[in-house]
């Protein structure tokens, strides 16, 4: 195997120190929580005591002034857990960072020490029942009112930590005649009147996470929550489309090391498994069938690996990572389907890591945008596609 360069001593020290917390916090609870359709809340205080939330937002907001290495390797552990209902990846680098390039002083002051503590979970909310991948079709407004605020109307679908979210990133058209160019980042607390969390939504897989539907009816917004405030005002596109390759690149990061603990656990099963007298392992299909996996994986790590490089520079641009997210969600889920078909019938039985691995992956291929919408972006960078 090709030896990772990534990581210094300090990254790996805490990576142990990451996969104590799981084994203490979440690995007990987290098939428990698969069954109530969402992790406590108190995995999410816990984590923010132990610093584990928002750890690349500075100091002076409650962070550690990180490199983007610890969320990574916080992401890595996570996936090769299986623990999916933990939905840190997007608080602490998604939600957390649209704060820190885009908002106020006054929001950053305001939202990020307590998103750092684990005080508020954070969420944000882009997919409509008729707007998926496509942003620009999106249909909640937030229409200016004559004392500056907005008043915010529709609803969102399959919004990752929904049901615990405390604050909430709305993706909203502020001027709808304009559209993408008409739009908006609301930034709508908890409590809020007519801002209502829906039901948890039922899933194939990820089913600790806990997913949901948002409904905004006549929310009056203040002024100041307007993300980034006025200067910002109808600029919300933009902000999206600069955040993406890194949203992305996590999809694929993720990707990576679950496909990894699939490889890893089948290969423990197909040493022990025999069949007609003999282990699994023993068969020329096996060992072939388990070379290929890993060779792939293996070079679908190199990538990612090289992806997150250019993160660290600034120079990871939006094709680049939509192959990523592209080539290794879909992998993921050839890795998860060959697995299971070496376990043979115990890969179809929920108790096993497989199993819910198998189903957990699936929604990889769907969220962060198609992968049919990436290999759009990706063609459309080599110049092909309609003008």
């Amino acid at each position: 195997m090709i030896e990772r360069s990534l990581f210094s001593p300090d990254h790996e020290a805490f990576r142990d120190a990451f996969r104590r917390f799981m084994d203490k916090e979440i690995a007990p609870f987290h098939e428990q929580w698969e069954e109530q359709g969402y992790v406590d809340r108190k995995v999410w205080n816990k984590a923010g005591e132990n610093g584990f939330l928002c750890m690349t937002m500075p100091e002076e907001y409650g962070g550690s002034g990180a490199d983007k290495l610890y969320s990574v390797i916080q992401m890595e552990e996570l996936g090769r857990g299986g623990f999916t209902g933990i939905g840190y990846g997007l608080h602490s680098e998604i939600v957390a960072p649209y704060i820190l390039h885009y908002g106020t002083q006054a929001q950053k002051q305001k939202y990020l020490p307590k998103l750092a503590s684990g005080e508020m979970v954070g969420a944000i909310a882009m997919s409509e029942p008729a707007a998926g991948s496509d942003l620009q079709g999106v249909k909640t407004t937030a229409i200016k009112q004559a004392d500056g605020s907005y008043l915010l109307n529709g609803s969102k679908t399959f919004i990752t930590n929904g049901w615990h979210a405390d604050l909430v990133i709305v993706v909203a058209k502020t001027n709808p005649a304009a559209g993408a160019k008409g739009t908006s980042l609301m930034l709508v607390e908890r409590g809020m009147p007519g801002f209502e969390t829906g039901k948890r939504l039922k899933k194939l897989g990820l089913k600790a996470q806990d997913t949901s539907e948002l409904f905004f009816t006549d929310v009056k917004v203040p002024a100041e929550n307007l993300l980034g405030g006025q200067a910002r005002e109808n600029r919300g596109f933009i902000c999206l489309m600069e955040q993406l390759p890194w949203e992305r690149l996590q999809i694929a990061i993720t990707a990576v090391s679950s496909a990894q603990s699939a490889i890893d656990w089948t290969l423990a099963y197909v040493k022990e498994r025999k069949v007609f007298g003999q282990p699994v392992a023993s068969y020329q299909n096996t060992r072939y069938k388990m070379a290929e996996l890993q060779t792939e994986v293996q070079v679908a790590r190199v990538f990612v690996d090289k992806c997150v490089e250019l993160v660290a520079q600034d120079k990871l641009d939006t094709a680049t990572a939509s192959m990523a997210k592209y080539w290794c969600s879909d992998l993921q889920c050839k890795v998860m389907d060959e697995c299971v078909q070496l376990f043979g019938g115990y890969g179809y039985m929920w108790e096993y890591p497989i199993t819910r691995a198998y189903a957990d992956a699936r929604v990889q291929r769907i969220y962060g945008g198609t992968n049919e919408i990436m290999k759009e972006v990706i063609s459309r960078a080599m110049g092909l596609g309609a003008k």
